[in-house]
């Protein structure tokens, strides 16, 4: 029996097998990464992305391959995770767009797809780079096409497609140095012919091996030391210091003001950072940036909508992890300590200043950027203590935080902080020699002993409480509540001052100074502090946090 059109109810059998097979093979395609980091767990971003994908197929109701491929399009830009993963949803965002009409697809139609996919795909790329994913999907699409021309049976045309993509990652070590260096295929392609493999199985009804048993006896020795891969660069050396990943909700309203042209918004983009992906449909876009400075990028996303999926991570911190993972892999494991302390914070001086007051385990996340339960769960395991303390330090993650604290096998407590002040006067009040239930209320009272202070900017014009707040001008927030606004931001800053500060009962202000305040305007808004308030011992430490140009803690 041959096959020569592929419909709704096939591809979505496809999809789901290919999405499986790269699900039982992520651990090995992590292995064959060499890249320094954040984006060393390709299997597992390129398998989460999937997964999203084929969760998507899953709920269509109708048997119309172009419905499917939309859906598969759909649910993989919504789960798209790292370089990897933004890249796959484009390949099949490219092909969902080539067959959205069709009911079936001939082999004309899959070489068009694939072509399609190949193209989207580039493009959302600021920089292509051979010897990636990238030259996988194109070598195989263009075999495609000559094998379409040769085939009209699904079967025979797949087995080609498969073969051109083997060929093609078996060549990606000659067209990235590092690759060759470290002796492995690129991780990527492997992950994008690990999918397609899943299709041909799906359509032959054959049972497929782990990809263990297809790579080089070669590339499996080199994959299980592939962190050596790290020593090529050191942790200093990394420019752009942190991954953000985040999708912008168009709203009409911004639109009209600030009209979105994705070409336009890739070029802004790239003057901050690079590892640049940035895709979109009707209703959103996502962006995948290496960035030294992650608010700016956020500031520049937000003229469009609002910000949803918010990720950072600290590339430095992961590489000097790896490293110093390689070096301690032959310690024994350690006795969990009676005590950790798990905070959340963002900026790398607020992480010291956290882990000075005796803070175990420090998650990158706050206002805009909420740490997931999984992310906290993940914490308190790092933490590796009996007794476990969360500080969310913003009430939008205590929940999370209280779910996390339920699965946990560990004794766990919540302190529900709601500000950085709040979490560091809490901390002040810990006391390892006492137990869970006498620190939880110790520093629960030591929590609402400060007052906590936030400068940041307005996104957009608005009333709220008989103020005025136009767009771009400051904010003063005073423990959660708008209280001053002003275009300066030094005399915002000095308004919020004065209703905070009791000049009879308060002893000490700490400020925290932001990712992009001048130097100078931090020296005046000291001086006017020490010329006002003479007795107020004052304090002043950079915190690096992005949104909020000043923390303010006076107690």
């Amino acid at each position: 029996m041959t096959l020569q059109n592929i419909d709704g109810q096939k591809l979505a059998e496809m999809i789901l097998q290919g999405a499986h097979h790269l699900t039982k093979n992520s651990q090995m395609i992590d292995a064959l990464n060499v890249f320094p980091v954040p984006d060393g767990d390709t299997g597992t971003n390129m398998n989460l992305s999937m997964t999203s994908g084929a969760e998507e197929v899953k709920t269509v109701g109708e048997n119309h391959a172009g419905v499917v491929s939309q859906a598969l399009a759909k649910g993989l830009l919504m789960g798209a995770r790292g370089n990897s993963g933004v890249i796959l949803s484009q390949i099949f965002r490219g092909f969902s767009k080539a067959v959205e009409e069709k009911e079936t697809l001939t082999t004309q139609d899959l070489a068009g797809a694939l072509q399609g996919g190949v193209t989207t795909a580039y493009k959302a790329v600021m920089k292509p780079v051979e010897g990636t994913i990238l030259t996988v999907a194109k070598d195989s699409a263009e075999a495609s096409v000559e094998l379409a021309e040769q085939n009209s049976e699904i079967i025979p045309f797949m087995e080609g497609v498969v073969a051109a993509a083997k060929e093609s990652l078996k060549r990606t070590p000659e067209l990235l140095p590092v690759l060759k260096e470290v002796g492995v295929v690129d991780s990527g392609g492997q992950g994008l012919l690990t999918i397609y493999e899943g299709f041909l199985a799906n359509l032959k009804g054959e049972a497929l091996p782990d990809i263990e048993e297809t790579v080089s006896m070669d590339d499996m020795v080199n994959a299980e030391h592939h962190k050596l891969a790290q020593d090529f660069m050191k942790t200093e050396d990394i420019e752009f210091g942190y991954c953000t990943e985040f999708m912008v909700k168009f709203e009409d309203d911004k639109l009209k003001e600030n009209p979105y042209d994705d070409e336009s918004f890739r070029q802004q983009l790239s003057n901050y950072g690079d590892s640049l992906l940035v895709v979109s449909d009707d209703e959103l876009v996502k962006v995948h940036v290496h960035a030294e400075h992650p608010g700016e990028a956020l500031t520049l996303g937000q003229q469009f909508g609002s910000l949803i999926n918010m990720k950072i991570e600290n590339m430095r911190e992961q590489h000097t992890s790896i490293v110093g993972e390689k070096k301690d892999v032959k310690k024994k494991p350690e006795a969990k300590a009676e005590y950790g302390i798990v905070t959340v914070a963002m900026g790398d001086g607020i992480k010291k200043l956290f882990e000075s007051l005796g803070a175990t385990v420090v998650i990158q996340g706050g206002q805009t950027m909420n740490p997931s339960t999984q992310d906290l769960s993940e914490a308190i395991k790092e933490a590796h203590a009996k007794k476990v303390l969360i500080l969310p330090n913003n009430k939008n993650i205590i929940m999370a935080a209280d779910q996390a604290a339920e699965i946990a096998e560990e004794e766990v407590s919540v302190i529900k902080t709601k500000t950085i002040p709040q979490g560091m006067s809490a901390l002040l009040g810990f006391n390892p020699e006492a137990d869970l239930a006498s620190n939880t209320e110790e520093m629960t009272s030591l929590m609402s002993e400060v007052k906590t202070g936030q400068i940041t900017y307005a996104v957009r014009d608005t009333q709220i409480e008989g103020m005025t707040i136009e767009k771009g001008h400051y904010m003063g927030i005073a423990d959660g509540k708008i209280s001053a606004t002003d275009k300066d931001q030094l005399t915002a800053a000095k308004t919020l001052l004065n209703q905070l500060i009791d000049e009879d009962e308060d002893e000490i202000i700490t400020i925290i100074v932001g990712e992009d305040v001048d130097d100078k305007e931090v020296s005046d808004l000291e001086e006017y502090i020490e010329e006002t308030y003479e007795d107020l011992e004052v304090e002043v430490h950079q915190g690096g946090q992005p949104i909020y140009s000043y923390i303010f803690s006076v107690e």
